[in-house]
């Protein structure tokens, strides 16, 4: 006689929750539905850039690298088993990321990082001024001191990848519901009852990964987990022609302010950094984007690449980036109060970057035993 299915209730379906919906369709055993208010890859994962920051982030020990190193193995994997299961294409840059050097003193905490790397297996190469100039030379590089360049890191289209999570889920058996707005959780026994503005799940695991929505849902099970919003703003630019040399669009990163070619002369520019002035706003009353902070960064962005300055705007949108308050972020861990619940929530500005780690963090507790 067939073992019955352990059912796993997953609440919100932005990149985190779609990622772990995958990763969690590939075993038979379980039963799995997805919960959200809206279509998947809204909120933060619409309005984020999909930068990949691992090899070229400080981050040399503890949690924080170790959920990165374990994103940067994974994602070439991963890339392709969507690609091949969902019969598309991913719009992934595998050209690397280049962040511009303007501090000489800046550039021993750089070679020590290029050290560490060259040990860990991962290259990060130093470029002169005079080799940054050769391979892009649309680059204003006054003040510039040297460039590093991390060719094993890159960039992923945040929507396209959380959607096509979804369709191979999908196939594979992974129920998802676009209109249920969870406002609850209840747990009687060894399950954990989800209510939703529609309906009753009754689940052996539930997995919160609901942003900013995280917070009131943990409060349904008398436990405090503050997560708090940071407005990012973002530009879509259109040139004529790709900048510098076509055989060679990395993503650019000068002042915190990052460029991500998106091919035939799109571009990405972003993203601000906007914290609420006053408290902690909830997600139906949030604060609206300070125009000025994008004419910054945009600002920010010609500086260093002055051809931007005759490119057209043909989209601005952002997004509210879910922040632990009184903590690392992400948060990653089940509840004191119920540990059939699982927070996988509050990325802050790494919520792409991490997706495929918190996948499978969130896989190997669902099949491990409850203590």
């Amino acid at each position: 006689m067939a073992q019955p299915k352990q059912r796993v209730v997953v609440v919100g379906c932005g990149v985190i929750g779609a990622m772990v919906a995958y990763e969690l369709s590939q075993f038979d055993n379980l039963a799995v539905i997805v919960l959200d208010r809206q279509p998947p890859a809204q909120d933060s994962t619409g309005a984020a850039l999909g930068v990949l920051m691992g090899v070229i982030s400080h981050k040399v020990k503890g949690r924080n690298w170790r959920l990165r190193q374990i994103s940067l193995n994974r994602y070439p994997t991963l890339i392709s088993e969507l690609e091949a299961a969902g019969q598309r294409s991913l719009p992934y840059n595998r050209q690397g990321i280049l962040s511009l050097c303007f501090e000489a003193d800046q550039l021993p905490r750089w070679r020590s990082l290029q050290a560490i790397r060259q040990q860990q297996g991962y290259a990060l190469d130093i470029w002169s001024v005079e080799q940054l100039r050769h391979r892009c030379p649309d680059l204003n590089l006054e003040g510039v001191v040297a460039a590093i360049y991390s060719p094993q890191d890159g960039q992923v289209d945040p929507v396209t990848l959380t959607q096509t999570c979804v369709a191979v889920a999908t196939q594979r058996g992974v129920q998802f519901r676009f209109d249920q707005l969870v406002i609850g959780l209840n747990p009687i026994g060894d399950r954990v009852v989800v209510q939703t503005s529609e309906a009753i799940y009754e689940a052996d695991r539930v997995v919160l990964a609901a942003g900013l929505g995280t917070s009131e849902l943990s409060e349904t099970l008398n436990q405090s987990t503050p997560i708090g919003p940071v407005l990012g703003q973002a530009l879509r630019l259109r040139l004529e022609a790709p900048i510098n040399r076509p055989d060679f669009q990395p993503v650019i990163n000068g002042r915190d302010v990052h460029l991500v070619p998106l091919g035939e002369g799109d571009y990405w520019v972003g993203a601000t950094v906007e914290f609420p002035e006053q408290g902690l706003p909830r997600q139906n009353d949030l604060l609206e984007p300070n125009p000025a902070a994008l004419e910054s960064v945009l600002g920010g962005a010609i500086a260093y690449c002055p051809p931007l300055a005759e490119a057209e705007i043909i989209d601005r949108w952002f997004g509210w980036r879910p922040r632990p308050q009184g903590q690392a972020a992400p948060i990653l861990q089940p509840l004191p109060t119920c540990d059939r619940v699982m927070i996988a929530a509050g990325h802050y500005r790494n919520g792409v970057l991490l997706a495929p780690a918190t996948a499978l963090k969130v896989a190997e507790w669902v099949r491990s035993p409850l203590t």
